[in-house]
């Protein structure tokens, strides 16, 4: 199989796709625009679709007799505050689902994704002669609050689109130059948890602690305490990580209040050691606030992600298949990574393996190059979004190529 070859109109269309859905970001399970503009760009390419899970789309190319196999992109933004200096740079704002006003921004880099995805369709009607079969291109809404795939499995997709054998995705990171495709075989990315924590206390004025039971005082002990479950219950080989992303509390300076409230983001990469962080999260909750005389706090869980695990032996032909096509000194082989991910459960919801990928964003000199979910995060265009592209071609044409 001869490397993917990107005409320059195509690589034109690229460029352009990309630079207008970073142009326009939409927030989780709000991406009608974005969805809007897919389906447009399938009825121009003379592809079939559906809508499915509110603002997913579905596209199925069909191309004879053969496997059926799909391929994901994720395609909604993040609540930053863009500030780069592209002259594409985004100005949108969206509507949190509580009501808050915020900008927003591709800051984790779905639209190279849902860009790369719509240029390798293009490839491949141009290569039809080079496979055989059918390609199910799921373009998938509200992955950074694990509600997407979920949407789209419940919103009958395995009814309505062809049940593939296999299915594949790819993410764009800082972590591995431009221009390098990196994978990991069996576990790839952690299981997420997030929970809020309503810590109740008793309220009183600020020259009066006596009469209170403060909880800000308390969710702080809360929060330093539960930093020892990884650095002092797990064994250091044993990944895992507890992060308390937000704390909220009281209205005045002089004013005690009667509650404080915190989320944690919960990663891991087994069902055993998400059982003992979270008996052990319970158990500090609980404990804390005895100490303090304070009611046990309250416990939501907000949203999951699954394990992600890429098939061993589906993994080392994609590896094949991405050697093929950028050489050797282009494919880095990875650990797992305690990012998470959603897609795991399109290939679970189907019963069958699936493999994931991630491609770079910067040279290999950058210093310092900003991360996934930073206000700086601007991938360079080239040689990032052909990477993207050639290694979605190569991977499916090798799974559907006359000799798959």
């Amino acid at each position: 199989m001869s490397p993917t070859h990107i005409l320059e109109p195509e690589l034109a269309e690229l460029h352009d796709t990309y630079r207008h859905l970073h142009q326009h970001p939409e927030l989780s399970m709000q991406e009608h625009e974005t969805a809007a503009f897919i389906e447009r760009r399938l009825e121009t390419l003379g592809v079939e679709h559906f809508r499915c899970g509110g603002t997913g789309v579905v596209g199925v190319l069909r191309n004879g007799a053969g496997p059926v196999v799909a391929f994901r992109a994720d395609t909604d933004g993040l609540p930053i505050q863009e500030d780069t200096s592209a002259e594409y740079r985004s100005t949108a704002t969206g509507v949190l689902p509580d009501g808050t006003a915020v900008p927003v921004m591709h800051g984790c880099g779905h639209d190279s994704h849902v860009a790369a995805a719509l240029t390798a369709i293009r490839i491949m009607q141009r290569e039809e002669a080079a496979w055989r079969g059918t390609i199910v291109w799921i373009f998938q809404p509200g992955e950074e609050t694990a509600a997407g795939a979920a949407a789209m499995v419940a919103d009958g997709l395995w009814d309505r689109a062809p049940v593939p054998e296999i299915v594949f995705g790819q993410h764009v990171v800082s972590d591995v130059p431009t221009g390098t495709v990196g994978i990991a075989s069996g576990n790839a990315m952690a299981m997420a948890d997030s929970l809020r924590v309503t810590v109740r206390g008793r309220q009183s004025h600020g020259s009066q602690p006596q009469d209170s039971i403060d909880p800000i005082v308390l969710g702080a002990h809360m929060v330093v305490r539960l930093q020892t479950i990884v650095s002092r219950e797990l064994s250091p080989q044993e990944p895992a990580v507890v992060t308390c992303g937000t704390f909220h509390a009281g209205l005045k300076e002089n004013i005690i209040p009667d509650r404080a409230e915190f989320t944690l983001n919960i990663r891991t990469l087994g069902d055993a050691t998400r059982e003992r962080v979270f008996s052990a999260i319970t158990r500090i909750l609980d404990a804390e606030a005895m100490a303090a005389g304070a009611p046990a706090p309250e416990i939501e869980e907000l949203y999951r992600f699954p394990l992600l695990f890429n098939d061993p032996d589906a993994t080392a032909r994609v590896v094949s298949a991405l050697r093929g096509e950028l050489g050797e000194t282009q494919l880095a082989e990875l650990p797992a990574a305690m990012g998470s991910e959603d897609f795991g459960w399109l290939a679970a919801a189907a019963g069958v393996p699936n493999v994931y990928w991630v491609f770079g964003a910067y040279p290999a000199e950058t210093v310092g190059p900003p991360v996934n979910h930073s206000p700086f995060f601007l991938p360079d265009l080239e040689p990032t979004l052909s990477t993207g592209v050639r290694a979605a071609v190569s991977v499916l044409q090798g799974a559907l190529g006359s000799s798959a």
